[in-house]
């Protein structure tokens, strides 16, 4: 399911918008932050806070489109976001009842602001000399984020996840949790069809690494 809201954020605005949501639902909703009591929830976010068209939205998966009930049944949509206090105005819900599942043809998606690194294969990363070893480690490492994102659904394929990068631009850097991290924008390729706005990699639930369709600009 997709929320689309009429509210405008800035990409850094994201995590301000998530906590304001949480703020508005019961602590007892643990899908909107992910926090137990004894620690936190290690699984695939299955409600993700977006900037779609420079506009908040939330994106749910499974379970998550159960839980965003506690969100739409609230009155109160008074939200803080930064130093500024608006309404939460929804523009659009839309319900996907998307098969994702291994094809015969490849798919070709953009992923926007992936963050494939932690500490260790970062090193490794940077330990290699040619392009072509560097974009079969990213490759090795997009194939292990959308096998997390798949488990974190209950799917499980029975055929190999194939995936290959066609473009990679520059790295930049970006801030998670106070640590400086290297974010990518790509295209690739994959034989899995992926939901429009799913995010892949870390940082999913604040907007990182969301993947579309490609589309290319030229008529050809």
């Amino acid at each position: 399911m997709l929320i689309r809201f009429e509210n405008s954020i800035q990409q850094q605005e994201i995590e301000y918008f998530r906590g304001a949501v949480i703020h508005l639902i019961p602590s007892s909703e643990i899908l909107f932050h992910n926090h137990l009591q004894d620690g936190f929830r290690f699984s695939y976010p299955l409600i993700q806070y977006k900037r779609i068209a420079n506009k908040a939205a939330i994106m749910c998966f499974n379970e998550g489109t159960e839980s965003i009930g506690s969100l739409l049944a609230n009155h109160n949509h008074d939200i803080q976001i930064g130093d500024r206090i608006e309404k939460l105005e929804i523009a659009k819900v839309q319900a996907f009842d998307y098969q994702i599942q291994i094809w015969e043809p490849m798919f070709r998606y953009h992923i926007r602001k992936w963050l494939p690194f932690n500490q260790k294969n970062f090193e490794d990363y940077n330990r290699l000399e040619s392009i072509a070893e560097k974009c079969l480690f990213l490759e090795n490492i997009l194939t292990g984020n959308l096998l997390s994102f798949a488990k974190g659904l209950h799917i499980f394929f029975d055929k190999q996840v194939v995936c290959k990068i066609l473009q990679l631009e520059n790295s930049t850097l970006t801030t998670y949790k106070g640590i400086k991290m290297n974010q990518f924008d790509a295209v690739f390729s994959c034989n899995v069809s992926i939901p429009d706005f799913t995010g892949l990699g870390k940082g999913v639930s604040i907007g990182y690494g969301m993947v579309t369709k490609y589309k290319n600009n030229t008529k050809n």
